[in-house]
């Protein structure tokens, strides 16, 4: 899976800027047509904010 604790997420902008990056590139997605990759950049987006935000983790 992926090691979103990386001392490369650290700071804070970079993961504001991650879960951005997922949830405007769904709106990419969706707005060309392709709800799949929508749907999965959607998903995506939500899982970063969750691990990022939501689950106790060691950035805080």
């Amino acid at each position: 899976m992926f090691n979103l604790d990386h001392p490369f997420f650290r700071p804070l902008w970079k993961r504001i800027a991650t879960v951005f990056v997922c949830f405007a590139w769904a709106v990419v997605e969706y707005m060309n047509g392709n709800p799949l990759w929508g749907m999965f950049f959607l998903g995506l987006g939500a899982f970063v904010f969750f691990q990022f935000f939501l689950k106790n983790n060691t950035f805080k």
